[in-house]
């Protein structure tokens, strides 16, 4: 009998997505896995148990998870789901470790060897295991859908007897994997779209989509990445210049979406409230970053509030888990790419090389321990009972760019899986 894969229904009442597909648990099956899946899992990405069944997994129920080699998850798992977990088991999940160290402890308590799929380094050879990218499109195509939604009415120019439609002022803040589909799915739907990133190669991609560039192109802009493609922390200086432009050309749009997150840190406020003061009744601001505290002041998670200028400020919850069906079948096919690297194909099991440059980014806890270096130091502080830390419900990040080819695997790692004190943290997209 081969090893277990096991997959769970998400237990929260925010997350719609699973962590398989029917062609995933066929490869996984092919690879020389039993796989179970509990009953439910896919439901909600439309996926039924009938479907999994016929691909060669058995469904199951979620106290299976005690006989799981490997357990594919969304959300990093709860300490009551962590109880069911037998010792050793490697549990690969989007863990946002950050601010949450008591889950992380957590997991290293259970025993269970975790990985953290946000932290996967952007390099060539891991482009199809990239949740924050297969993520971030998703959520920057729902941000304009969800827009345009709020807005009621019509995104392009529409020429009629009746007179001219005129087409919607589109603005983009954040030029990274979200941003650039958000501005792709803008021009799609006939709008105008500007675009703004601190980072110089940004100004290309934007243009090559049809849209207009920017941004406070000065000495300080042109320095603005990292050897690692990553956007610098500006300077104050630089911040005021580049609001004081944004402030203006805020005052005429008609959607505004903000796409900035900062790994380990709160997002970056990009819309004041006078901002937002300024906009035309009905416009609308679409805020990825919500959940991380947003960027625009008067954001809400979970919630589309209206302004005393009837602005409204859309902070919806999990943006990608709202497509779940399309999200779902793209993680599922990250989780395989990366787990397919951990499979001895001789003895098809499990056999995890913690030299490899890949396990080195990922691994977050093994042995009982805490192992990430952006996190074991914290754990090995004298412990302390930590005030009560809501968890925090992940948003695949709207900024992280595709991976460029790089000859070496180790450089461009370091910014995601860097510790939260870094300058140089901020991910590719960010305003």
């Amino acid at each position: 009998m081969g090893q277990t894969v096991f997959i769970p229904r998400e237990l929260d009442a925010n997350e719609p997505r699973v962590a398989a597909s029917p062609d995933t648990v066929k490869r996984f099956t092919g690879l020389g896995f039993d796989v179970i899946v509990e009953t439910g899992a896919g439901t909600r990405s439309r996926i039924p148990d009938e479907d999994f069944a016929k691909a060669g997994a058995t469904i199951g129920k979620a106290a299976d998870v005690a006989k799981a080699d490997v357990v594919l998850k969304v959300r990093r798992p709860t300490d009551a789901e962590l109880k069911g977990y037998k010792s050793g088991a490697a549990v690969i999940a989007i863990m946002d470790p950050y601010g949450n160290d008591a889950a992380v402890a957590a997991l290293a308590k259970a025993g269970v060897t975790a990985f953290s799929m946000e932290f996967m380094p952007r390099i060539t050879r891991a482009q199809s295991m990239d949740v924050l990218s297969s993520q971030a499109n998703l959520a920057g195509y729902q941000a304009v859908i969800d827009g345009a939604s709020e807005y009621d009415r019509a995104l392009p120019m529409m020429m009629t007897a009746a007179g001219t439609v005129p087409a919607a002022k589109v603005f983009i803040m954040g030029v990274g994997v979200a941003g650039l589909q958000a501005i792709a799915t803008a021009r799609r739907l006939g709008a105008v779209v500007t675009a703004t990133d601190v980072r110089p190669a940004a100004k290309e991609q934007v243009a090559s989509l049809g849209a207009k560039f920017l941004a406070v192109e000065d000495d300080e802009f042109k320095a603005a990445e990292t050897a690692g493609g990553y956007a610098k922390e500006m300077s104050k200086e630089y911040q005021a210049k580049q609001a004081a432009l944004t402030a203006e050309h805020i005052a005429k749009q008609d959607i505004v979406i903000t796409t900035a997150l900062i790994p380990g840190r709160p997002a970056p406020k990009l819309v004041s409230a006078v901002m937002v003061a300024s906009m035309k009744p009905g416009s609308v601001i679409v805020d990825l970053a919500v959940e991380r505290g947003g960027n625009v002041e008067g954001a809400e998670a979970g919630k589309v509030v209206t302004t005393a200028n009837n602005v409204k400020i859309v902070g919806h919850l999990n943006v990608p888990g709202r497509v779940a069906a399309s999200a779902s079948l793209l993680y599922a096919k990250n989780l395989f790419a990366f787990l397919e690297t951990l499979v001895d194909k001789t003895t098809k099991t499990l056999a995890i090389n913690r030299d490899d440059d890949l396990v080195k980014a990922t691994m977050l806890t093994d042995g009982g321990k805490v192992v990430h270096p952006a996190f074991a130091k914290a754990a090995e502080q004298p412990h302390v009972e930590p005030a009560a830390i809501p968890a925090k419900t992940m948003v695949a990040d709207a900024s992280p760019k595709p991976a460029k080819k790089s000859a070496s695997a180790k450089k461009p790692a370091a910014p995601k899986s860097a510790a939260p004190k870094s300058t140089s943290s901020k991910p590719k997209g960010i305003a």
